[in-house]
């Protein structure tokens, strides 16, 4: 009966995994409009040169979600690999 809920404890990792992924998602596409429409309506050339660098900040983000997914879900099957071989 342990090993059945060692099998339910990495499946909600997995359903965690994909929730996070998935408000990561929603945050990053809001963040990304309001910056864009932020931008557009800027006069200040400070302001400019800040939401500049800002841009070019954000912009590495999207670049490292896919690693840090492969990297958990890489770390979620070995852990269902390690368990079922016990079994």
């Amino acid at each position: 009966m342990q090993l059945m809920n060692k099998k339910g404890q990495i499946f909600d990792g997995i359903a965690s995994l994909a929730t996070g992924i998935a408000v990561l998602a929603i945050t990053m596409v809001v963040v990304f409009l309001i910056f864009s429409t932020t931008k557009a309506n800027v006069d200040d050339p400070n302001a400019t040169a800040a939401l500049n660098t800002l841009g070019a900040a954000a912009a590495t983000i999207p670049g490292w979600v896919p690693i840090v997914v492969v990297a958990v879900i890489g770390s979620l099957l070995l852990g269902l690999v390690a368990l079922f071989r016990r079994g």
